[in-house]
């Protein structure tokens, strides 16, 4: 059995990525049928298990085999030497997937990180499979190397776990609706004669949730705001949880027709930070905030919320102003979080 990583593969290796759609795709999506899979809410992560150890990678070529070492050391004990994974490093915190636990652990010291591990260890979502024996197979279709992955799989135990797939898309369906309970964000679509080609080939569909926010500042001018900054009840406190997707002209301008500026006394400040409303933003720096008297919204929001914000931006769905802002409360489905 080949036990080198195929040089092609060498890290950082370029993952398949996944082009976010809005509504159930038709069987005829993606060529060589619809596979569906569980989208996991935590880091993807490539495994390169070689004889002389086992390294992690993550989506963006970060190394993250020190800040995951309860992986690494399965994937050495229960893996052969030669094989590339693809898949999923998430935290499981009781029957919840805990994004914040593995954020936690890139930011510990190393002499605090082992304390976090005992306490709340990893798991592997494995959803595909780029070499085996030493051989780079992503020219493989989807279902010979999904047929080579629970292969290798069959013997596995936790921490590490074959990612569920289907090709029943009303099994698919109840996925979409049972699984957000869990903190799973929605569904990845591959095709079955597909290669792995690095590319934005896979299709996403993420679960959302509507429900009733305070707007109580905006992105802009009251007039014509760009976004707004949404506001829940968080610990008996308005507290911001997230912005909005950026309004097109038309609803920025129907919006601001409603807002008042902000009265001496607001509970949130006039400047914020870019990371505080957006996790995955590349731009730290201070953005600022025009305040407004507080109005009600409904919005959509995915299921990446981490207990105090959501990490993905809000979707505006239309102004509530006949709704007292101090009637609204935290959706049910935030409870505990």
């Amino acid at each position: 059995m080949g036990e080198s990583i195929p040089r092609a593969l060498q890290p950082p290796v370029a993952v398949a990525l996944a082009k976010l759609i809005k509504s159930f795709p038709g069987p005829g999506a993606l060529p060589g049928g619809l596979w569906a899979e569980p989208k996991w809410d935590g880091y993807r992560t490539v495994a390169l298990v070689q004889a002389d150890g086992v390294t992690l990678w993550s989506r963006q070529g970060k190394e993250l085999t020190k800040v995951l070492p309860d992986l690494a050391s399965a994937l050495q004990e229960q893996v052969p030497p030669g094989v590339v994974l693809d898949g999923e490093a998430v935290i499981w915190n009781g029957d919840r997937l805990d994004f914040e636990a593995l954020q936690r652990r890139m930011v510990t010291s190393r002499a605090v990180l082992p304390g976090l591990v005992r306490e709340l260890p990893a798991a592997y979502a494995a959803f595909d499979l780029l070499a085996v024996a030493g051989q780079d197979i992503r020219s493989v279709p989807f279902t010979g190397r999904r047929r080579l992955l629970e292969e290798l799989g069959r013997e596995w135990t936790a921490p590490l776990n074959l990612s569920p797939a289907t090709t029943d898309m009303e099994l698919a369906k109840t996925w979409l609706k049972d699984l957000p309970a869990t903190g799973v964000e929605g569904l990845v679509f591959k095709g079955g004669s597909q290669p792995y080609d690095g590319s934005r080939s896979w299709l996403k569909l993420k679960t959302k949730s509507t429900f009733d926010a305070v707007c109580a500042a905006v992105i802009g001018p009251v007039t014509q705001p760009q976004a707004i900054i949404a506001g829940l009840p968080v610990d008996g406190t308005l507290r911001i949880v997230g912005r909005s997707t950026v309004l097109s002209t038309r609803a920025g301008r129907e919006l601001g027709r409603h807002l008042r500026p902000g009265q001496p006394g607001h509970p949130w400040p006039e400047e914020t930070s870019e990371s505080s409303l957006n996790r995955f933003s590349k731009d730290k720096g201070p953005v600022h905030l025009t305040l407004v008297e507080p109005i009600v919204v409904e919005v959509a929001a995915d299921v990446a919320w981490s207990g105090k914000s959501f990490r993905h931006p809000l979707s505006l769905l239309r102004l509530r102003p006949e709704l007292d802002p101090a009637d609204v409360e935290l959706p049910p489905h935030l409870h505990n979080r």
